[in-house]
């Protein structure tokens, strides 16, 4: 007994012994029957089957012997000779055993051997007289009365052999009737302990394992619903059932919590999505605005209107563009609605250049992506510099990678700077990158299996900000996050 009960291990080992012993007794029950019931019959049939041997013998060697006088014929001297041996050997056969075949049919075998004796006897005397002789006629007929009498005292002796066994059968006639029924009921016993066994087996070893095994199947369907699987014992099995019972728990926990944090992480890009999209600069727009009125006073209204046009086709693709992709050629238009505003206020100190392979202009990218990175590209980089600079986008396809660049001629930044705004993207800390380049960086990774984002500056050269991706591995699970 350990500290589980009966371990599986001393279990089987019962089993194993309990199906040894059973096998061991069947067989032990089977050969004694046998011996008891085949040998008893076997020894009445063996005795019998002796002294009728002998008797035929006897009886064949007189009638050979008989047919060699009265022909003389060699080959009916061989026929004799061979009855002889036979006769001789069925003689030997008989038993001669005073404890086995009692006293009366003892005297009675030993009677039959001295006569044979004298017999042979006579029969040796009979080959040496000629026919001519006068003892010849004499010496035949005391053959053939040594004959007549052995076949007698055979026949009696086949009788006294019979009778013995008849004795024998009834006294053990009960016995003899009770074998099949004990073999009957000793049968149905062993059925029944192999039966027990059975069950034993399929209870303690096959139903559970069997249980497990389709509980895991479901399991491995993703399917919960299963009831909790019962403990069968204190062994192994029921400490490996017990097991798979908080194993099924802690995955369906766990599985639960990350459907929660899945749901939990979508809602938060959406969020975070309509913040991004939501995020103007409140001096552009103040700005923007008293420019606008300006030019209103001292310009004609064409020019008023484009601006106008301008300012409201940005703010209607920041506001109601839902969806989580969208053509590069329309984020660029939405990047030169938004640089042609920035140009009307810093002039000619801002130029924007594009050079965006044509194959790319249909491709579908993230929403909402590039005009973060040419406002930091004009806010942090160029507005801040008394001769302006120059913003760049360009984009082109290295095999199937898609690859976008933000560059500009601002102020760059120090590499400790750098390194700190990498590191903070890796760590998703926007209060260190701010939410838009954090949201793009995120965005990025999440939308696509190869997404990337590099980030290259140098203090007084500028910035640039490359993205690649491909766009055939865009995971579709994603695809509503952002909505």
């Amino acid at each position: 007994m350990g500290k589980y009960g009966f371990s599986l291990e001393k279990k089987v080992k019962r089993i194993a012994a309990c199906a040894g012993a059973v096998v061991f007794f069947s067989m032990s029950a089977n050969l004694l029957i046998t011996w008891f019931g085949l040998g008893g019959f076997g020894a009445i049939l063996e005795s019998n089957a002796e002294s009728l041997a002998f008797w035929s013998a006897i009886d064949a060697e007189s009638l050979a012997f008989e047919h060699y006088v009265s022909t003389s014929m060699p080959e009916d001297r061989k026929r004799f000779l061979e009855t002889r041996e036979n006769t001789q050997a069925c003689l030997e056969a008989l038993p001669f055993d005073y404890q086995k075949v009692g006293e009366e049919r003892y005297a009675w075998i030993w009677s039959i051997r001295n006569m044979y004796d004298t017999y042979e006897k006579e029969l040796e005397i009979f080959e040496h007289t000629e026919r001519q002789e006068p003892e010849y006629v004499e010496r035949l007929y005391r053959i053939y009365r040594v004959q007549t009498y052995m076949k007698d005292r055979a026949g009696q002796l086949e009788q006294m052999t019979v009778k013995d066994g008849n004795e024998e059968y009834e006294k053990n006639r009960f016995l003899f009737s009770m074998l099949p029924a004990v073999g009957i009921l000793w049968g149905a016993g062993v059925l029944w302990m192999v039966w027990q066994l059975s069950r034993t087996v399929r209870r303690k070893i096959v139903e559970p394992v069997v249980m497990l095994a389709g509980e895991a199947e479901r399991i491995g369907k993703n399917d919960f619903s299963g009831p909790e699987l019962k403990e069968t014992g204190e062994d192994e099995i029921g400490l490996l059932i017990r097991s798979f019972n908080k194993m099924k728990a802690a995955t369906k926990g766990y599985i639960e919590a990350l459907k929660e944090n899945h749901e939990k992480e979508r809602q938060l890009e959406a969020v975070r999505l309509q913040m991004l999209k939501s995020q103007i600069n409140p001096h552009f727009l103040f700005n923007t605005l008293n420019m606008i009125a300006g030019t209103a006073q001292i310009e004609d209204a064409a020019a008023t209107e484009k601006m106008i046009h301008a300012l409201s086709r940005l703010f209607r693709y920041n506001l109601k563009s839902a969806a989580s992709v969208m053509p590069l050629e329309r984020e660029l238009r939405v990047v030169q609605d938004y640089m042609y505003l920035q140009q009307m206020r810093f002039g000619k100190r801002i130029q924007y250049f594009t050079d965006c392979s044509p194959e790319t202009l249909e491709i579908l990218v993230p929403s909402f992506m590039l005009q973060p990175l040419v406002e930091n590209a004009v806010k942090h980089g160029l507005s801040t510099r008394s001769k302006g600079g120059k913003i760049l986008v360009r984009s082109w396809k290295d095999k199937q990678r898609l690859w976008i660049s933000v560059a500009d001629t601002g102020e760059g930044m120090e590499s400790e700077k750098l390194e700190a705004i990498k590191r903070a993207l890796t760590e998703g800390d926007e209060q260190g990158t701010g939410i838009g380049v954090g949201n793009i960086y995120r965005r990025i990774h999440t939308m696509y299996r190869d997404g990337e984002m590099f980030l290259y500056s140098r203090r007084g050269c500028g910035t640039v900000v490359q993205l690649v991706f491909t766009p055939e591995h865009y995971k579709e699970e994603n695809s509503e996050s952002g909505k």
